[in-house]
This record gives C-alpha cells, structure tokens and sequence, in this order.
C-alpha cells in the first residue's frame, strides 16, 4: 500500500491532482482543501496517501498532513459517507474544526459542506465523538485560544475521562469552563477540574 509520495507536481483537475514520482504519474484525488494547498506545477510535493483498493477501481486519495488523513479514515468508516463525503467535509473543515463540530455535537457545522444532509451529519456527530484521538483535543483548544493547549487543560481532560466522563462531553466542559473565567490563564489543572464538573452537573 502506498503512504505517502513525494515527488513534482505535474498538473491538477476539479478534484484531484497528478504527481510525478520518479517519471510515474499518481493520479491522486483530494479535498478542496488540498488542491488549494499545493504548490505550483513544477514544485515538489509531499502528501500523505490513502490507498484504496477494491475489485474494479485502484484509488489513491491525498492529504497535506497524517492528521488530514486519519479524520478521512474516520469519516469513511461512518455508515453512509462515502469518499466523496468524505472529501467534501474536508474541504470545508479543517482538522481542528473537526474536533469542534464533533465535540459539541454540532450537526449543522459538518452540514455547510455540499451534499451532505442533516441525518448524515447527525451521524457523523454521533458516532465519531468517541473516537476522537486525545491529542486532537489538544489541536482545538491551541486554535481556539490561539496558541498552544496548556499541560493543565490537557491533565483536566486526562482526569476527567478517567472519572468515567466521555472525552467529547469533558472538552465541552472544560471550554464552557474556560469561557465563564474569561479567558483567566494560568489555571490548575485541580481548578479546571473543579469548574468542568459544575459544568457537568448541570
């Protein structure tokens, strides 16, 4: 299976882009988001790769990053959404975005992307919240406070799912949390804690 190319970029179509490896041309298809984040024709290019292989069709799918790639694998293996979903989604939602929308079980936040309905994304929500990597967490707490998640909001999230509590609802806690201190930084992790679990209990 392939993982990732590195080569030239040789050209690019409504949907997916040609690179040339060595004088091989790989047909890689890909998001809005990746057509627009490649480089010029000419220029060298890495991207992290999807293989698929299936009976009658040979397709190979890319990405700017292995965190663009891992939401792609995620979002496939939601019933109903397919690799032009998939895609779609992805071109409007960044990885951080993502986290976000699946978090806060915002359905309406993954439907701005074309094609996709309410019960789809209902779906997406519902089953992707629980399997969202920790670390991913930490990804949208940097994009929302603008810089990097601090140790004691990561410590917060790891006690919290410890206690039981699923990881999407302990993120909404401790954002809804952080936003009722105002932006106060410099928090424990013990004062973070205790905030999210009034959050909880409400």
């Amino acid at each position: 299976m392939i993982g990732r190319l590195r080569g030239r970029l040789d050209g690019r179509g409504e949907n997916w882009v040609l690179v040339d490896v060595g004088g091989v041309g790989y047909m890689v298809e890909g998001s809005a988001r990746l057509l627009d984040g490649c480089p010029p024709d000419g220029e060298a290019v890495s991207l992290a790769i999807e293989t698929y292989v299936r009976e009658d069709q040979f397709r190979l799918f890319g990405f700017l990053s292995e965190e663009e790639r891992s939401w792609f694998k995620l979002l496939m293996g939601v019933q109903g959404v397919g690799a032009k979903v998939a895609l779609a989604i992805q071109g409007v939602l960044s990885p951080a975005d993502l986290v976000q929308a699946v978090a806060a079980e915002d359905k309406a936040m993954v439907a701005r992307a074309p094609g996709v309905g309410p019960k789809v994304a209902q779906r997406i929500v519902q089953e992707l919240k629980d399997k969202i990597p920790e670390a991913a967490f930490g990804v949208a707490v940097s994009t929302d406070a603008g810089g990097p998640a601090s140790q004691a909001h990561l410590d917060a999230m790891s006690a919290l799912t410890n206690l039981g509590y699923q990881r999407a609802e302990a993120h909404r806690a401790l954002q809804a949390a952080a936003a009722a201190s105002e932006g106060d930084e410099g928090e424990s992790a013990e004062t973070l804690i205790r905030k999210a679990l009034k959050e909880l209990a409400k």
